[in-house]
């Protein structure tokens, strides 16, 4: 492990969750994949843990450890089960968006509750006919009294059938300034969760439908200010979304390479072991480089963020090269294992069903490379990165026992909200 990245306090949290994720969610592995179905005992056991809350303030209960140590919890639970590891994932969207942009009353609600593992949060972006177009959404808000009433279905929610508290992102008016983003508790009339469907992978992790008919949501629900929604769907998926797939995509590759070595070692051809065959050490070996790469990408994004460093591109290019190699390592595991790989008994098929789920949210390699093509012509539209740095730095202070950032100067914080037109108009996948 790359341990210019990590401390003894990483390391420390990677055996904890490491040794968790042995004893606890490797033996239900078997029973999700049976069942396809959400594994709501095991997601809450993950969050009674305290996990949820890595990057929540210790002024709020939280673990206030960062984003390097959120990677490390997320990549040990994905590389037992990427179902497990995507639900933490997913919460952590929902994490982002209070820690960003609640009030305090807020924050004090529920940021301790998601501490202690009693609340799940979500996040709702996409619908039906817009997918990842954000600014094509249809779903609305209208204001009565003090209240909103909310109409219009979300779909590919990350936690839909465990959530506990859903920030949902709709219309209250028209163009880039007509979003706003509310808090909708589970249990809320009006409100209700779609069928589940099973997938082809994360099997015991939910992505699902949520329906709201004439939800009646109190106007101190609302994030931030009316007109605020893009900028909670964007920070969120920039500063969270990207490289917490990352992690998971991370998480997988690692168990791909560990199964496949162990397969090599074990099976026999032509009287000997099949890792003593020189064409299977060059697929182990591109298994290995690739593996090495990708930890590189994920840690050193996530190491600028914890600093307050502008990483939009870093972040960007964490979760291409980690979804790219790992994809491509699991059908290199595939070829090795060949007939072998296509049973159930081995879990190689499963590493390239969740690896392929983790492509699409939070933009595409498509969309990846397009965002780093314009940062490269300097047509870049601003960093969510840059915007959010003196508070970034502040929870780093916080963190590493120092009083204040590094150029000894008081913080001043700015409100996130404050986006350029030209970022809150612009159109990136989110889930």
């Amino acid at each position: 492990m790359p341990r210019y990245f990590t401390d003894q306090r990483h390391e420390s949290l990677r055996h904890q969750v490491r040794d968790f994720a042995e004893r606890e969610v490797r033996p239900r592995i078997a029973e999700m994949e049976a069942s396809r179905t959400v594994c709501h005992d095991l997601s809450r056991l993950i969050a009674r843990q305290g996990w949820i809350g890595v990057t929540v303030p210790r002024a709020y209960g939280g673990m206030g450890a960062g984003h390097l140590a959120k990677t490390l919890i997320i990549e040990e639970l994905s590389r037992v089960s990427g179902a497990m590891g995507a639900m933490v994932q997913a919460s952590q969207l929902g994490v982002a968006k209070i820690v960003h942009f609640g009030s305090e009353e807020q924050k004090q609600t529920w940021l301790p509750a998601v501490a202690a593992g009693s609340c799940l949060p979500t996040i709702a972006v996409t619908e039906p006919e817009s997918g990842g177009h954000v600014l094509g959404m249809a779903s609305r808000a209208v204001r009565d009294g003090d209240d909103y009433v909310l109409n219009g279905r979300k779909i590919y929610v990350g936690n839909s059938h465990v959530g506990d508290l859903h920030g949902v992102i709709v219309r209250t008016g028209e163009g880039s300034k007509g979003l706003s983003a509310f808090l909708v508790e589970s249990g809320r009339p009006g409100f209700r969760v779609g069928g589940q469907q099973p997938a082809m992978g994360l099997h015991g992790f939910s992505f699902g439908e949520l329906i709201f008919d004439n939800c009646r949501v109190p106007a101190a629900n609302m994030l931030g200010a009316e007109g605020d929604g893009l900028s909670v769907a964007y920070s969120s998926s920039v500063l969270y979304g990207r490289p917490n797939l990352t992690a998971v995509s991370l998480g997988i590759h690692q168990a791909v390479l560990e199964e496949t070595t162990r397969f090599c070692t074990e099976r026999r051809r032509y009287g000997q072991p099949l890792a003593e065959l020189n064409n299977i050490k060059l697929k182990l070996g591109r298994i290995q480089s690739r593996l090495l790469i990708a930890r590189l990408c994920a840690y050193h994004a996530v190491d600028l963020l914890d600093q307050g460093e502008p990483c939009d591109a870093e972040l960007m290019n964490a979760k291409l090269v980690n979804v790219e190699t790992c994809l491509e390592s699991a059908r290199d595991a595939m070829e090795i294992h060949a007939a072998c790989g296509l049973f159930t008994d081995r879990p190689v098929e499963r590493f390239l069903r969740d690896a392929h789920h983790i492509f699409a949210p939070a933009g595409t390699s498509d969309i990846q490379l397009l965002r780093l093509g314009e940062l490269a012509l300097g047509q870049g539209k601003g960093e969510w990165s840059k915007r959010l740095s003196p508070l970034l730095r502040l929870e780093n202070a916080e963190r590493t026992g120092d009083e204040r950032p590094e150029d000894g100067a008081p913080p001043v914080v700015p409100s996130p909200r404050t986006a350029p037109e030209a970022e809150r108009s612009s159109c990136v996948p989110l889930s």
